[in-house]
């Protein structure tokens, strides 16, 4: 009989969160330790959400410690830092397969574990669903725990507001803790990251407020000994952050606080807040944790975290780390890429908006908090005065760029396609209603595989074509995307254009973009006019490597093909559209995007409404979420997007074309075509 091995590390023996609580603190130290080692090895390889894991090891630890899932439940902002939960919570064999083909998701997802509550992958959603939590518990009359961890970015983002303003009239159990880090993915903005950071810099703030709260420990008990202690922990808060507190006769004898009111907003909504405290001490957090579990009243924890901690590569570039590709552990040096590969859309857009700016005064570049995401960065190093960075904010962006539009100003929003759904509304109401040039640069339309469903992009062509008066384009490759742009800006009416992630098709970029006629195809390849059936191949985007397979999979002795580049969703070219439709037996639509809705759906609908009865054969992603995988080619391959695939249906589409022509038609008392 062999002998047993004995594990070498706390991680080994972590196979549940219930095993976290049969650790001293010094042993939970220790895993800290080991949780941060494994996060680095373990994303080496694929590459994942450094950065923020790192930061939240100790805290992570801590809420297991104190708390019990999945009976408890723990609420992630955007989840992207759940990873560290993920280690705890069983699924430590199968870490290292995350954001990968079968693999653990790299965002909370409820059905992959039970102690998963709630999915997520935009930021700000975190406080309306965990309040929403705490409701159904008060509802039924249980007694779980409901605890939400949000970043400081979120509170750039209104949705956090709008829950801020209802928790304390909706519950009296609920626990907030503000993980902040000082970094969302790019520098944090605005008046309420400056207060925040005000408070943590200050060398003395927390050791004067522990001694604060000491004092007012030991005072009696009354309405003075609280007007004096929060009077007290104002001032402190004023003088640290500069902030002027006015006395305020009216609320003298009803505030509380003597009449000061409060400089922090989460006491202004009725929560109590506690820090800021040291994210790492994890004495300290599991001591403030406990004290929160019994508060009778909302609470929020104010938390002060590293990102990066424990590995100085992220600590030195941590928006590089936020999400990584692979790099070497000892390093942190990113893999060099492959020679002679193409750029990436993503740095040809943000090129080509530094020249649109230096050529016409009135275009801004407006983003999201993903200057590096999307590749605007550029403007932002080259002509900062015309760059505007809102925060995690799509729905103010879009305000933001309607108000510069009205003033003669055309903003080009950078925004990945699966965060512009958040702004639909404002895109409606307050763009399109007003026929504004305003230009959206859909990042990410099509799949990011490695992140999967929350990321994708496959639905922005279904929620533009309703809306009246806009422009949609998709170029076919990186220098259609710099003209799509210069067109784009041209235009006295809101424009919007998607494109992938990742490298371009290896066409070279014109030094100078030119105009596009708005509403017109290109054709690539023209039919031969031979006598083989005719099938006209609509490939939308950077699609066309299909077209060409399914091309090659049925032999060009087989059909005579035909190839045109869309480039429009809306208005599309309905003269080039019908004449090859009616020139063909079959149409294909093939497009990065669902069926449903999309580019296919349109061309069929057209063709309908001109009479046109030719089969059209549709391409696209089925109706249903598509997951994470290692590659955008195995997702293509798993449903259907593949030359194979469309050479069959299009095998398939030509039977019953024959068919069709070959029976009488009752209208006509004879067969088609015959």
């Amino acid at each position: 009989m062999g002998k047993t091995e004995t594990p070498n590390r706390y991680l080994d023996m972590v196979d549940h969160p219930a095993h976290v609580k049969k650790l001293t603190v010094k042993q939970l130290e220790k895993l800290a330790e080991e949780l941060r080692e494994e996060l680095i090895h373990g994303l080496a390889k694929h590459g994942g959400h450094l950065g923020p894991n790192l930061g939240v090891v100790e805290l992570t630890l801590a809420m297991h410690r104190v708390f019990e899932t999945p009976m408890d439940k723990f609420v992630w902002d955007v989840s992207h830092q759940s990873y560290v939960h993920k280690l705890l919570t069983g699924r430590k064999d199968r870490f290292r397969t995350i954001r990968t083909t079968d693999g653990l998701n790299g965002f909370a997802l409820r059905t992959e574990s039970e102690h998963d509550c709630y999915g997520a992958g935009h930021a700000g959603t975190s406080l309306s669903a965990a309040l929403g939590m705490a409701a159904a518990r008060d509802q039924r009359g249980s007694d779980e725990n409901v605890v939400c961890v949000f970043g400081d970015a979120a509170l750039t983002n209104g949705i956090s507001f709008e829950a801020l303003n209802n928790i304390a009239h909706t519950t009296k159990k609920f626990i907030g803790i503000l993980n902040d880090n000082e970094w969302s993915i790019a520098k944090n903005v605005g008046a309420i990251s400056s207060y925040l950071n005000k408070l943590i810099t200050n060398p003395g703030y927390n050791k004067i407020t522990r001694d604060l709260q000491k004092f007012i420990a030991k005072m009696p008990t009354g309405k003075l000994a609280l007007r004096l202690g929060l009077k007290g922990q104002e001032a402190l808060k004023g003088t640290v952050t500069q902030v002027a507190l006015e006395h305020n006769k009216e609320t003298l004898d009803s505030d509380g606080r003597g009449g000061f009111g409060s400089s922090l907003v989460f006491e202004e909504f009725g929560i109590r807040y506690l820090g800021p405290i040291d994210g790492h001490d994890l004495p300290l957090l599991i001591e403030t944790l406990e004290f929160a579990k019994t508060c009778d009243q909302p609470i929020v924890i104010h938390v002060i975290t590293k990102k990066g901690k424990g590995f100085s590569a992220a600590l030195e570039h941590p928006e590089k780390f936020h999400g990584t590709g692979p790099y070497n552990p000892d390093t942190g040096e990113s893999l060099p890429p492959k020679p002679g590969i193409p750029p990436k859309y993503q740095d040809v857009f943000g090129q080509t908006m530094v020249k649109l700016c230096q050529k016409d005064t009135s275009v801004v570049g407006v983003t999201a908090a993903m200057p590096s995401g999307t590749g605007l960065e550029a403007l932002e190093k080259a002509m900062p005065e015309r760059y505007y960075d809102v925060g995690i904010a799509e729905e103010h962006a879009v305000l933001f760029a309607a108000g510069m539009a009205t003033m003669g100003h055309r903003p080009v929003c950078a925004i990945y396609s699966t965060f512009l759904q958040r702004a639909y509304d404002m895109v409606i109401h307050d763009v399109a209603l007003q026929n504004l040039p305003v230009t959206f640069c859909m990042d990410r339309a099509g799949l990011s595989a490695n992140d999967g469903p929350t990321h994708h992009g496959l639905f922005d062509i279904a929620y533009l074509n309703c809306v009246p008066g806009i422009i949609a384009m998709a170029p076919g490759n990186e220098d259609e995307l710099a003209d799509m742009m210069f067109t784009a800006t041209h235009q006295n009416q809101p424009a919007f254009i998607r494109y992938p992630r990742g490298n371009g098709e290896g066409v070279e970029v014109k030094e100078q973009p030119t105009l596009i006629e708005i509403g017109k195809a290109e054709v690539l390849q023209n039919f031969s006019n031979n006598d083989k059936p005719k099938v006209a191949f609509f490939s939308l985007g950077p699609m066309r490597a299909i077209a060409d397979a399914a091309i090659g999979e049925l032999g060009e002795e087989t059909i005579d093909a035909a190839i045109i580049n869309p480039r429009f969703t809306k208005p599309i070219d309905g003269g080039t559209t019908e004449f090859f439709a009616e020139a063909a037996e079959v149409v294909v639509t093939i497009e990065d995007h669902v069926l449903r809705g999309g580019y296919g759906s349109i061309v069929r609908d057209h063709l309908a409404e001109c009479g046109i009865t030719t089969p059209v054969v549709r391409i696209g992603w089925p109706d249903q979420f598509i997951e994470h995988a290692s590659s955008v080619g195995y997702l293509r391959e798993k449903h259907g997007l593949t030359g194979a695939n469309t050479a069959e249906q299009i095998r398939q589409a030509l039977g019953q074309a024959s068919e069709a022509s070959a029976r009488p038609n009752p209208a006509l008392g004879q067969a088609v075509g015959g």
